[in-house]
């Protein structure tokens, strides 16, 4: 009886050891779960393309290498948890860009603030100042019993003007001028008297007002003669030219002043001032002539 029983132990010892062994043969080696989660991803449809590698070390699986997309990411770990004998899975994979999906492109770089344009000086009006002489010849002839007050006359400006060693006003340009006082001298008594003034001149065909002083020339008494300027310098009003047919526009200076007048103040018959055509007068500019920049 105790032999039946002691073959009953043995024969229940050698089962279970039996049935341990069979179970730890059973058991999966690394090498097996690695090679299963590789042809596992290798044949799954969302994971076929990307490149993995699969270790596995008591039972620890690492992946490693390139997916795809996130999703694929996620579907090969998930095949790695899953398989059997597979301890822990650790994910080192990485999604690689897609090639055919276009960049982004670059931000540009703002332009750079444009300098701000350098504004070229702007041309600044001419001014002709007061006192300066403007020398005329006149156009037609003027005296003292055949004109009269009110009366306009044409001349030219016989010499050019410049301002700041600039040309301003060329010579040539019409000028307007008007006979302030006209007085017939009488045969026995009274005075002939003469009173000019400018009024205009045209520079590149514009007309621009002027102010300048009187030449007023006078015959008194017994053939006396005067020459004064009224509201002028001493070569204000200066008679230049020849008054009495001959010499006409014979030079006596600016600056003669009076002397040009007592020079000039001829006299025909019944002696009257008279002014020849062609005479040059000089009038000084009581007030500055503004004018456009050069070239406008």
């Amino acid at each position: 009886m105790r032999s039946l029983r002691k073959l009953s132990f043995s024969l229940l010892a050698l089962t279970l050891l039996m049935g341990m062994t069979i179970g730890c043969s059973k058991k999966p080696n690394d090498d097996t779960i690695a090679k299963d989660i590789q042809d596992k991803v290798a044949a799954d449809p969302d994971t076929k393309d990307s490149q993995v590698n699969v270790a596995a070390k008591e039972g620890k699986v690492t992946l490693t290498g390139k997916v795809k997309t996130p999703q694929a990411q996620k579907k090969v770990e998930d095949i790695a948890q899953a398989e059997p004998g597979a301890s822990g899975v650790d994910d080192q994979t990485t999604v690689e860009p897609d090639a055919g999906a276009p960049m982004a492109a670059a931000p540009m770089a703002a332009p750079a603030a444009a300098a701000p344009p350098v504004e070229k000086p702007k041309p600044q009006p001419i001014v002709v100042p007061a006192g300066t002489v403007l020398t005329v010849t006149t156009g037609s002839a003027l005296s003292s019993n055949k004109s009269q007050a009110g009366q306009t006359f044409l001349a030219t400006l016989a010499q050019p003007i410049g301002v700041n060693g600039k040309p301003a006003i060329p010579a040539g340009s019409t000028v307007s001028g008007k006979v302030v006082a006209a007085k017939a001298k009488g045969k026995i008594k009274g005075e002939g008297q003469l009173s000019l003034t400018l009024t205009s001149i045209s520079v590149n065909g514009h007309t621009y007002p002027i102010q300048t002083d009187t030449f007023d020339s006078t015959v008194k008494g017994k053939g006396k003669r005067t020459a004064v300027t009224t509201g002028g310098g001493a070569a204000g009003g200066a008679l230049i030219g020849g008054l009495a047919g001959g010499g006409k526009g014979a030079a006596i200076g600016a600056g003669a002043g009076a002397a040009a007048g007592l020079i000039g103040g001829a006299f025909t018959g019944n002696k009257q001032v008279e002014v020849p055509a062609e005479s040059a007068l000089s009038f000084t500019l009581q007030s500055p002539i503004t004018l456009p920049p050069a070239g406008q």
